[in-house]
C-alpha cells in the first residue's frame, strides 16, 4: 500500500499548477479530504470553501461543515442554488443529478473567475465512476477539477487519508442529498424534503448512523445499516410515530438494509427489460 504522505503529494502535485482553488464543499469526508488537499498545496488563503445549502441538504450538516472549514483556517461561503426552480431537475428524472451538478459547477465557475481562483474543486473520489453518476458528466463539462477522481483514490482510502490528516469526518457515515431518497420519476417539492429531513435528522438525534428515508409517497422505507437494524426494530413504536409526525401514513423497515444508491436498482431493471415498480 502506498504510504499516505505520498499519496497526499500526488493529489497535491494534481492541484498546486493551478496557484488557487475554489473548492466545492459538503462537509462529507470527501470534499473535506479534498479542501485539505488544496490547503495543503497551496496555502489557506488561496483556498476558498463553497456550501450549497438548500431544501436538499439536512440543516444539521452546515454547522458541521462550517466547523471543519474552519478548523482548516479556510474561508467559507453558503450559497443557495435553488435546484428545485428547474423544472428538468424537480420532475426527477434518472438524470435529475446531472442539472443539478451543472446549476452548481457553473455558479461555482462564475465565482471563480470573478474571485480570480485557478479551478474549481470537488471531492469526486475514484468509486463514484463506476455508479450511475449523471453529476460526472456536469463536472467534466465544466472543467471541475476532481482530484481524488484523477489520483485513482477510491472511498476506502479517503478514509485511511482524512485519518492520516486528523481530519473529524473521516469515519463520517455518507451521506447524499435528500433528492436520492425518491424513487426516479417522483416530482420533488420542498414539502417532501422537510419530511424526509425532519425524520433522518430523528433518526441521527437517536443515535442512528447509516440511515436513509426513502420517500414513496405515504409510506417512509427506513434503511439501515445491518447492525442497528434489531435497534431500529426494538424502536419501533417510536419511530414510527416520529415519522407519522413528519407526515408519512406508514413506516417500513426495510429488511435487506442500506444499501447506496439502493433506488439505482431500477434503472438497471430498466437496461434488463424487466419491470420496474416505483412510487
Amino acid at each position: 500500500m502506498i504510504g499516505a504522505e505520498q499519496r497526499l503529494r500526488e493529489l497535491e502535485a494534481i492541484v498546486a499548477p493551478h496557484g488557487s482553488a475554489l473548492v466545492a464543499f459538503s462537509g462529507g469526508v470527501d470534499s473535506s479530504l479534498a479542501l485539505a488537499v488544496a490547503v495543503r498545496a497551496l496555502s489557506r488563503e488561496r483556498v476558498l470553501a463553497v456550501t450549497s445549502c438548500n431544501e436538499t441538504y439536512l440543516p444539521s450538516e452546515l454547522e458541521k461543515a462550517r466547523e471543519l472549514a474552519a478548523s482548516l483556517g479556510v474561508r467559507h461561503e453558503v450559497i443557495n442554488t435553488r435546484e428545485l426552480d428547474d423544472p428538468n431537475y424537480a420532475s426527477n428524472p434518472s438524470n435529475r443529478c446531472y442539472f443539478c451538478k451543472s446549476t452548481l459547477y457553473a455558479e461555482l465557475g462564475r465565482m471563480a473567475r470573478e474571485r480570480g481562483y485557478g479551478c474549481v474543486v470537488d471531492g469526486a473520489n475514484a468509486d463514484d465512476e463506476g455508479d450511475w453518476r449523471p453529476g460526472r458528466k456536469a463536472a467534466r463539462e465544466l472543467g471541475v477539477l476532481s482530484p481524488l477522481s484523477e489520483a485513482g483514490v477510491g472511498k476506502e482510502e479517503v478514509r485511511r487519508l482524512a485519518r492520516h490528516l486528523g481530519l473529524s469526518t473521516w469515519d463520517k457515515p455518507a451521506l447524499a442529498c435528500l433528492s436520492s431518497r425518491f424513487p426516479y420519476g417522483q416530482r420533488i417539492t420542498p414539502e417532501k424534503l422537510s419530511q424526509v429531513a425532519r425524520a433522518e435528522e430523528f433518526l441521527r438525534s437517536r443515535g442512528f448512523r447509516q440511515v436513509r428515508v426513502r420517500h414513496h409517497g405515504e409510506i417512509a422505507r427506513l434503511e439501515v445499516a445491518e447492525e442497528e437494524m434489531e435497534r431500529a426494530f426494538r424502536m419501533r413504536e417510536e419511530i414510527c410515530s416520529a415519522l407519522k409526525e413528519a407526515g408519512f401514513a406508514y413506516v417500513a423497515l426495510d429488511l435487506s438494509g442500506y444499501r447506496s444508491g439502493s433506488l439505482n436498482a431500477a434503472l438497471r431493471g430498466r437496461k434488463k427489460g424487466l419491470p420496474v415498480i416505483s412510487g
